[in-house]
């Protein structure tokens, strides 16, 4: 009998699996100082609350914060290149249309943000919570998710082409008409997610999706297959 090579399929959670970790949270003190309505090349931001702080149409490049806390602040419309957030919280902010090239997430919880029209591209998320955000139209391309988690969110026709999920969780997200063309996904796990519309849905394959989310995809699928779908 000639062997042939396994095949990569979209996976289904049939049986309940041991809950995935949490990312890890981030750790800024508990007092901070205030911080100034600035932003500087090769600055570093540190145990600094960026509370209603206007940080909009601004550019830096090589910023370092660390262990800070941004609260209703503004860096919509804002241009970063090369930086890093570390142990940082951003909670109730507007983030739309933020450009970001090469830079990078650690430890670092976004809630309730503004995130439409968001950039983050060539860059790199690790240990990061984003919840209960509007990200509708952003884009991830090219950026490695490790250990990711998506919760609540709005992400209708975001752009993750060419990214590696292949540590990122999406739960309870709206995902409708958004891109994953040329994405690994091998890994990722989707559950009570809108999947319709999805652009490259090919690249799904070895993700793990909740079998409620199936009857969006396999219309997706079956479009991207030529499937005509005859209802009887």
């Amino acid at each position: 009998m000639t062997n042939l090579p396994p095949c990569t399929s979209t996976s289904v959670d049939a049986v309940p699996t041991k809950p995935a970790r949490r990312p890890a949270k981030p750790k800024p003190p508990a007092a901070l100082d205030p911080a100034a309505d600035e932003l500087a090349d090769e600055a570093v931001y540190r145990r600094l609350g960026f509370v209603e702080t206007d940080l909009s149409g601004r550019t830096a490049a090589l910023a370092e914060f660390e262990q800070c806390r941004f609260r209703t602040a503004n860096l919509s419309n804002t241009r970063l290149e090369r930086a890093s957030f570390t142990d940082c919280l951003l909670e109730s902010s507007d983030l739309a249309n933020l450009r970001t090239v090469k830079s990078s997430l650690h430890r670092v919880h976004l809630s309730a943000d503004r995130m439409t029209g968001l950039h983050w591209v060539d860059g790199a998320l690790r240990e990061v919570a984003i919840t209960d955000c509007r990200a509708d139209l952003s884009s991830f391309r090219f950026t490695a998710f490790q250990n990711v988690l998506f919760e609540d969110c709005v992400l209708t026709r975001a752009d993750f082409q060419n990214a590696d999920l292949t540590g990122a969780r999406f739960v309870n997200c709206d995902l409708t008409g958004a891109q994953f063309s040329h994405a690994k996904m091998t890994g990722t796990r989707l559950t009570g997610c809108v999947l319709a519309h999805l652009g490259g849905v090919s690249s799904l394959a070895g993700a793990t999706v909740s079998g409620a989310d199936l009857v969006a995809l396999t219309y997706t699928l079956a479009g991207a297959l030529g499937i005509n779908i005859e209802d009887s």
